[in-house]
């Protein structure tokens, strides 16, 4: 567990809305809150005041800092403007607390705190958000010194309820730079985490791209040059190993399937206006050949350019699979249902079938065509696949996906 305190480095995040945004809120709230609370000392104890406009004068710089630290401390800030303003903060926090010593008369601090009471906590708890605990505790020692000096040039002794005060601070100061440093490092691997999804993304994209062609080429041409011997089957085997090779190198087996939609096919997750939509129905019908039937409602199946073409492509690559798993006199249906909320497309065979294990078996082998292929692009779009077969009794493959 790290113990280190969240240095300069961390100083740029600090003041930006984000994971430390909720700290500063609270922050904010305390100041109004003892703000609130010195102005009840102030006018209870106003006998008490030796130049009540001087005081009332450093309540009104409390209360302007109070309203201009809320905004400047939630804009976002480079490192260098952010130590600034703290440097700011805590030179103004000192100032008032030591201006306590000009306005009282020496029996106030008898009576209750400096002017400044809790309020000084809030500079405090701004150091410990951006310098870590470190900066927190130095910033409380440095409280209890100020007012000790306050005290004694007003001639008064040293109370227990200074050193209580000071430890206070401490904790509080303390308790908020831990939990500043952990929503730092929250937020780090937050966006490495969003990096790493991004890329895994693209990866399976460009890994269901090389499937669709350039492995089934390589594979075709091993198959066809292992059938026709001699010199084409030297050049089979080479298409082989180099197929192995890019499985090899584009085998996302431990991300495939996340769940995690992407962008379309122009990078964009969704860009402004209403984007182009396609009769997903006409193209499955454009499917339809002397071994495949189409069954499709008689009116359109409106979905977005990119969802009809991924779908499209996904029933592609079950129609190629049968093509090259199934004998030539196998049979497909292709079922496109419109259910309004979803849309499901189901590809069915009356091939030889496949055993339960078979699939994921081939993904043991680097053969990723069903769970990238088909799978893959379905999952991106927010849907399901569910595939159903048993030896003797054909495949059949049930796309269901979100409008």
């Amino acid at each position: 567990m790290p113990t280190a305190s969240a240095g300069p480095a961390a100083a740029g995040a600090a003041a930006r809305p984000g994971f430390t945004a909720p700290l500063w809120r609270a922050i904010a709230v305390f100041r109004v809150a003892s703000l609130v609370y010195a102005v009840v000392l102030v006018v209870q104890h106003r006998d008490l005041l030796a130049h009540p406009l001087g005081a009332f004068g450093v309540l009104a710089v409390m209360a302007a800092w109070t309203a201009g630290s809320a905004y400047l401390y939630a804009r976002p800030n480079p490192p260098r403007r952010t130590w600034a303003l703290l440097a700011a903060d805590l030179a103004l926090a000192f100032g008032c607390l030591a201006g306590t010593a000009l306005v009282v008369e020496p029996g106030y601090l008898r009576m209750g705190p400096p002017l400044t009471t809790t309020w000084f906590a809030g500079a405090a708890l701004a150091a410990a958000v951006i310098g870590g605990r470190r900066w927190a505790l130095g910033v409380a020692l440095a409280h209890g010194v100020a007012d000790i000096c306050v005290r004694l040039s007003l001639g008064l002794t040293i109370t227990a309820a200074v050193p209580r005060g000071v430890a206070l601070l401490m904790l509080a100061g303390y308790a908020v730079g831990y939990m500043a440093n952990y929503a730092h490092l929250a937020e780090r691997r937050f966006t490495e985490a969003v990096e790493l999804a991004a890329r895994t993304r693209e990866r399976e994209r460009l890994a269901r791209s090389i499937h669709d062609s350039v492995l089934q080429v390589l594979a075709l041409v091993q198959r066809r040059g292992a059938e026709a011997g001699g010199e084409a089957a030297e050049l089979g085997r080479l298409a082989g190993e180099q197929e192995a090779k890019l499985r090899a190198l584009i085998d996302l087996r431990d991300g495939a399937g996340t769940g995690i939609g992407g962008p379309g096919p122009d990078g964009a997750a969704g860009g402004i206006g209403t984007p182009a939509t396609e009769d997903l129905a006409a193209r499955m019908r454009a499917r339809a050949s002397a071994r495949v039937s189409v069954s499709a409602p008689a009116t359109e199946v409106r979905l977005p350019q990119h969802t009809a073409a991924e779908i499209d492509s996904a029933v592609g690559e079950a129609l190629a699979n049968v093509d090259r798993h199934c004998p030539d006199d196998t049979r497909v249906w292709l079922l496109v249902e419109d259910e309004g909320d979803t849309v499901a497309v189901t590809v069915r065979d009356d091939g030889p079938g496949m055993a339960e294990d078979r699939l994921a078996q081939a993904c043991a082998e680097g053969r990723m065509g069903v769970a990238h292929s088909i799978r893959g692009r379905i999952t991106d779009l927010g849907g399901t696949t569910m595939v159903t077969t048993a030896p003797g009794q054909g495949t059949e493959i049930e796309l269901r996906v979100p409008r």
